[in-house]
């Protein structure tokens, strides 16, 4: 054999190991345990430099293999932007499908009922796994990157359990909250009882979220809802101590107190008639059932039994009887 044929087949050789090793290193796990790394790959970043990103937030994996490794397999291009965790036994191939699919790492925030937009507005605060731009603006100013309609945040946000991918804006989590409210609030609306002492949806809200703080026992919700109902009806204050408790603010000690009662605020129902002006937390879809479909009853008055449920009566005599019975 020439030597030019030996340096010809000593290449062929070189190359066919080179590719085998890289074809074999593209399959082999990156990790094999221990707990996830979590990456971002910024937006604007060519697989060179996306490589690095990766390499640099710890993952143990060559920059320049991973690299090569999306151009020959033409995947260079289709790499997506954002946060991901590379979890044990990922290979480098999985690791590029992964990104060109876009599967994120998800995070999650959840929104209790009954909360308070400012509860609500700690929460997201507190998340780690959000970018915080809203974190500097006032409810009003936060209002205004959210809502054309609304400016009091109260009541418009939907409690529940939202996803979204590591380092997203936490405004994504209020405009989709907002978002979910408007469109069960809606369709509650649409099917509501007639002959109810509210016109507006907004106005349906306000009691909604009345009935979420009062309310110990879900069942009793329509109930609850029916009461209010009534006494709106006939002129009657609602005297509700929740709304009390929300016009105190922050310097609401846990014990309400005869002089809280009749120490007059906007949300004070026991010295305003009517609803209050605004929702007074974040109601849950139950309570906007009950708030659009109260039950049919003529109670006035509801006491709690200490037990999580109430004891309903339609007049005064037979609710202070239940008062005696079960507070006193």
């Amino acid at each position: 054999m020439s030597f030019i044929k030996k340096i010809a087949v000593a290449a062929i050789l070189v190359t066919a190991a080179t590719v085998g090793g890289f074809s074999y290193w593209a399959k082999q796990a990156i990790t094999t345990q221990g707990e996830p790394i979590s990456f971002t790959v910024l937006p604007g970043s060519g697989v060179g430099a996306a490589a690095k990103e990766i390499s640099a937030a710890g993952v143990p994996v060559n920059p320049f293999l991973l690299s090569t490794l999306a151009r020959v397999t033409q995947k260079s291009g289709k790499i997506k932007a954002g946060s991901y965790e590379l979890k044990p036994n990922t290979t480098p191939r999985g690791l590029i499908d992964l990104m060109v699919r876009g599967e994120f790492a998800q995070e999650s925030l959840t929104i209790i009922e009954g909360w308070t937009f400012r509860q609500m507005r700690e929460a997201v605060a507190a998340n780690k796994g959000l970018r915080h731009d809203t974190a500097k603006l006032s409810d009003t100013e936060l209002m205004q990157k959210i809502s054309k309609e609304y400016t009091a945040p109260e009541g418009l946000f939907f409690p529940d359990t939202y996803l979204f991918a590591k380092g997203a804006s936490d405004l994504t989590i209020y405009k989709q909250a907002h978002s979910v409210l408007l469109a069960k609030l809606n369709a509650a609306w649409e099917k509501r009882a007639q002959d109810l002492p509210y016109t507006t949806p907004y106005q349906a809200l306000v009691m909604a979220s009345i009935v979420e703080k009062e309310t110990g026992k879900e069942s009793e919700r329509p109930m609850i809802a029916a009461v209010f109902v009534n006494r709106l009806k006939r002129g009657m204050m609602l005297q509700t101590d929740p709304t009390v408790i929300y016009g105190i603010g922050p310097k609401f000690d846990g014990n309400i107190r005869k002089k809280d009662l009749e120490t007059d605020t906007p949300y004070n129902t026991y010295t305003r008639s009517g609803l209050p002006p605004t929702p007074i937390a974040l109601p849950g879809e139950q309570s906007l059932a009950a708030a659009m479909g109260p039950a049919t009853t003529e109670a006035l008055y509801f006491v709690s039994r200490g037990d999580g449920s109430s004891q309903f009566s339609d007049n005064l005599p037979d609710h202070n009887r239940a008062v005696n019975k079960f507070q006193r």
